[in-house]
Formats: structure tokens, C-alpha cells, sequence
């Protein structure tokens, strides 16, 4: 990977190094995680809108990410975020640096920016392969070790310059250059006897190919040969160009199935069969960066295989409940049909030891508590659009000031008899099972129930909206901020019609978090490394989703971050 070897007046004005991210700081930015390895179908043409390299980068690529060679994009990213993100990823800038550049005598500003395009790419590749096994979750080889390489790869817009720059390399400080030729390109490598190797070929005077291990080198001019690179993956150029944008900051590609057989082999990671079976349905997760002005846009794409068994059911029918939660509104989740939601939830998780609540200790804990079966008593009903939120209290005296906020879920119900048949079997669970006091109320002329607690205090409430909406309010006794509708909606304020994406549209769901307000009165659960550093440079976060087609889905993402105050 690149990464500019500052000179001392460039540090005066920018005062760290710009260019190019290690891998950890772009899956920081690609999204929090992103949590992610997702879907894909089949390419045939290459395309302008592919990130540069798709045509050399191998198939088997676990990672690639391609990254904006402007120095104004680079200063444009680091007016965001704060002084604690900024070392960050400055670190992460220098490890990167001299792992390709300064080790070697290369300087980003004076060696490779008078010649190189206008991005580079740089892919993580799986460990070489050996003979497939006997396994019949994947027919794709295993690999025999964790070793990782990893290729870069350099447009060139100076065919003379870059070769001159392979012809006449830097002296090294240990050991020496080799020549050798592979496939008809001429290399240039060290001797490998300092503890690593670098290997660099020009393409057909188009592109220099660097790689930290000489097979790498190979396995890059054999995909570009045999055109068995990532533009020939199916669905990749398909699906890249739908979250095309102009001169994006950064794009990125990760392969699934291939990500998957890796967890499957890391120590205290294993992942059942039936997992791996299911994530072979699931190709490839890719996206765009783009830098605006008050933050940072994502634009993801994930697709199934092209023989892949599922499918996904094309239903964009989320965003009306937005408007049913008061502006105040911390946290808010939604999607376009809960029953489905559930299905395609029960049907990736079954058996992973990942999985955040697996949907066998979910159903056994319904029945457990309510004795009531989850699928057929509950989901039943509940195949229209629902939400979760987070709305703060704001006690009117102590006798409602036992909960700092109300946890609201709301679902539209698609049986309303059925419904009700529900809700009435579980007040009767809580009465006699839990001695709760089940009491009939009002809230601005409607309709409610509410839970009372032995001990006396309200815990629970739930009604009905616009006469097929089901809510249940958990905490606070928030009810009177829904009831009647809100004049001031979260959908109508600032921060989120700022936040979360209007595309795609239609949609089949919605994510919207203040992190400022949240974080000032919430612990937030940890997710990902140094979670505080980067929430302290976040405002708020949006996702707009939806199911673009059968085998593909669409997200896009919004970071509202902070301004560096420089000294």
C-alpha cells in the first residue's frame, strides 16, 4: 500500500501524512462496521465504473479497496473526526508507508505521484490454494496456510517514468534486486533474505503491479492473462456500477464465501457446515465512499450467486414510521415486514456461533417466558412494516422518573384479529404468570393497556395507531409523545432528513442513531475496535436500504462526523 513520505514544509501545512489508508482504517470507514460479508450473480463486460486493477486483481481476492491517489480528497478527509481519530489513522499511515515505500528508499510525492493514475487499488489475497477436500458445503479449494499477500496496483499515466522507476530501482539497504521474467512481463524483486520480499511488474506499460510475495506477482499476471480477475467474477461487473459515483474517495470488494472458509479456519472460530453451506449462497459486499461536506457517504451493494438456490423477495414497502416517533427520538430502526425479516434472519443464523442471539435460543426463550410460540402466535400477524426506537423520558414529576427512556416497538399488523387474539393471551401470561396488573387507560382519548409491576411501577403499554399499527412502549411512560401523533416528527427534523440517505427509493428499511445525545445519556454496546474514539468524531449515523432485484440489495450509509480542531 502507498503512503506519501512527507517533507518537512509539506508537514508545516498538513502536518501528517495523506495518502493512503491500511486495511483496519479503511474497514473503519467502510463502516462500523460494518459487520459485513453479504451476496453476488455474473459479469460479463468490464466497465469504467469497476474500480481500477479489477482486471488484474484474482478472483480468490479476500479484500480489495481501491483509494484516491487527489491530495485534496486526502485533505478533505482529514478535516473530519477529532484529534484522538486523526492519530488514528495517522499511525495506521506510517505502518503503511514503510512497509512499501519508505523501507525501500520511495518517496509517495517525489517517485510515484508525478506518474500514477488517479487511484490505486491495493487487494488482501487468499492463501494459495491446494487440492480441493473431500467437503460438500464448497467446491472452491482450501487454503493450506493463513498466509496473506498483498498486491497493489499502480495506473500509470507516465508509461516512461515508471519504467524508468522499475529500470533504475533504489539501492536497498540489505540484500539486492533480482531480474526475472514470468509470463513474458520482466520482474524486478528482492532477494527476500531481509525477511520479506518486493516484487514489482509493469502490465503492458498500463499498470505497475507491486506484491509483498513473489507467487502474488504470478497469480496477478495469471488473472490478467487468462482474464480470471475480479472483473469476470460473477455479478461483480453486474453490481459495481450501481453504486458508481464521480471521483469517489474510495471503493471497496469483499468476497464472501472466500471470508467465510477463512474464519472456518482460524483457531476458536469454527463455523458449522450448515453455515458455510449457507454463506456459499452469498457472493460478494462492495462499496463507494464518497467525502461531502459534513461527512462521509457509503454506497454498498450485496449480491447472491449466480446459482445460488435463495433468492430475495423484491418488497420496498418501509418508511412511514419515521413519521410516527417524536423528533426527540434518540434511536430508530426499521423494515418493511417483520415475518420476512424473522425468515431471512432464521434462515443465515441457523447454527452460527456468531450470531448475535441464534433464532433456537429466541423461540426457546418466548416460549420459556410467555409460553406463546414465536412464529405461529406472534409472527404471524406481523408481516407489515416495524420499528424500534429509543425515545428519552422526560418526567413530569418522580412517580415517572424511573426510566431514562422508553424502548417503542411498533409493528403494522397485517391480521387484526389476530392480533388482538395475541395481545390478550399474553396480558393473561403476565397477570397470572407474573402477577402484573393488567389495567385498561387512556392516552389523548385512546385506548391503551398497561402493565403495573407488583412493586407498583408502570412497565409496559401497548395500543394501537391509525387502527393497524401495534405499539408497545418497555420503560419509560413514553405513550403520551405518540398519542396523538407527534406534531413534530423525526422525520421532519434536521439531523435526520441531514443523516439518512433519500435513496434508494422505495425502501425496505431505515436506520437512524444520534450518537451525540445517545452517548451523553446511554452506555452504546461495543462493536468495534476503539468504538469511543471514532463515536467521539460521529454526530449521527443513517441507512436507507433495499432489495434492488431477486439476488441483489442496496444500502447506503451516512457518517454525520465532527470537525478537527486544529491548534
Amino acid at each position: 500500500m502507498v503512503l506519501p513520505n512527507v517533507s518537512v514544509a509539506m508537514k508545516k501545512k498538513i502536518k501528517k501524512p495523506s495518502l493512503v489508508l491500511t486495511l483496519s482504517a479503511a474497514g473503519l470507514l467502510i463502516g462500523g462496521g460494518s459487520a459485513a460479508y453479504w451476496l453476488l450473480t455474473q459479469g460479463q463486460l468490464f466497465s469504467k465504473d469497476l474500480p481500477v486493477g479489477a482486471t488484474i486483481i484474482p478472483q480468490d481476492a479476500l479484500f480489495a479497496v481501491s483509494l484516491t491517489t487527489d491530495p485534496k480528497q486526502w485533505q478533505q478527509l482529514r478535516q473530519y473526526g477529532t484529534k484522538e481519530t486523526q492519530a488514528e489513522i495517522d499511525k495506521n499511515l506510517v505502518k503503511l508507508r514503510d512497509r512499501f515505500l519508505t523501507n525501500n528508499g520511495y518517496d509517495f510525492q517525489k517517485d510515484i505521484q508525478p506518474w500514477v493514475g488517479n487511484e490505486v487499488t491495493i487487494a488482501i489475497l487468499a492463501p494459495q490454494a491446494t487440492q480441493p477436500p473431500p467437503k460438500p458445503v464448497s467446491t472452491n479449494p482450501e487454503p493450506n496456510s493463513s498466509q496473506q499477500s498483498m498486491v497493489m496496483v499502480l495506473p500509470v499515466k507516465n508509461p516512461e517514468q515508471a519504467q524508468s522507476l522499475l529500470a533504475q530501482p533504489k539501492s536497498l539497504k540489505q540484500g539486492k534486486w533480482i531480474d526475472r521474467t514470468y509470463q513474458g512481463f520482466p520482474i524486478k524483486q528482492t532477494d527476500g533474505q531481509t525477511g520479506g520480499n518486493l516484487c514489482a511488474t509493469v502490465l503492458d506499460g498500463r499498470y505497475l503491479v507491486i506484491a509483498d510475495d513473489p507467487k502474488a506477482t504470478e497469480r496477478a499476471i495469471d488473472a490478467y492473462k487468462n482474464k480470471t480477475s475480479l472483473a469476470t467474477t460473477g455479478g461483480f461487473a453486474d453490481n459495481f456500477p450501481k453504486i458508481a459515483s464521480y471521483q469517489p474517495f474510495a471503493q471497496f470488494y469483499v468476497n464472501v464465501p472466500t471470508a467465510a472458509r477463512i474464519a472456518a479456519s482460524a483457531p476458536n472460530r469454527q463455523l458449522p457446515a450448515q453455515v458455510l453451506a449457507q454463506l456459499q449462497n452469498n457472493q460478494g459486499l462492495a462499496g463507494t465512499i464518497q467525502l461531502e461536506p459534513q461527512g462521509i457517504r457509503l454506497k454498498g451493494v450485496s449480491w447472491l450467486t449466480p446459482n445460488s438456490q435463495r433468492v430475495l423477495a423484491v418488497e420496498n414497502k418501509a418508511g412511514r414510521m419515521q413519521s410516527m416517533v417524536p423528533a426527540e427520538t434518540l434511536m430508530m430502526l426499521s423494515g418493511g415486514n417483520l415475518q420476512r425479516f424473522w425468515a431471512d434472519y432464521a434462515l443465515t443464523s441457523q447454527g452460527n456461533p456468531l450470531s448475535p442471539i441464534t433464532p433456537e435460543q429466541l423461540r426457546s426463550g418466548v416460549k420459556s417466558l410467555i409460553n406463546m410460540d414465536l412464529e405461529r402466535d406472534l409472527l404471524r400477524w406481523m408481516k407489515g412494516e416495524f420499528s424500534l426506537s429509543v425515545i428519552p423520558n422526560t418526567p413530569k414529576d418522580s412517580s415517572t422518573a424511573d426510566f431514562r427512556a422508553g424502548l417503542l416497538f411498533m409493528v403494522k399488523a397485517s391480521d387484526r384479529t389476530l392480533a388482538e387474539t395475541s395481545l390478550k393471551q399474553l396480558d393473561d401470561v403476565m397477570k397470572t404468570q407474573y402477577q402484573f396488573r393488567i389495567q385498561p387507560a387512556s392516552v389523548a382519548g385512546k385506548p391503551v393497556t398497561n402493565w403495573v409491576a407488583p412493586y407498583g411501577t408502570l412497565t409496559a403499554t401497548h395500543g394501537w395507531l391509525d387502527g393497524d399499527v401495534a405499539f408497545f412502549i418497555f420503560g419509560a411512560p413514553i405513550a403520551d409523545k405518540i398519542v396523538p401523533k407527534p406534531t413534530n416528527t423525526l422525520a421532519s427534523t434536521i439531523p435526520f432528513q441531514q443523516t439518512v440517505p433519500t435513496e434508494p427509493n422505495p425502501t425496505n428499511g431505515q436506520f437512524f442513531l444520534d450518537v451525540e445525545q445517545a452517548a451523553k445519556n446511554f452506555p452504546l454496546p461495543n462493536i468495534i475496535p476503539n468504538q469511543q474514539t471514532w463515536l467521539g468524531a460521529t454526530r449521527s449515523i443513517g441507512v436507507t436500504t433495499a432489495v434492488s432485484d431477486n439476488r441483489s440489495s442496496r444500502y447506503d450509509i451516512f457518517f454525520a462526523l465532527k470537525k478537527v480542531e486544529h491548534s
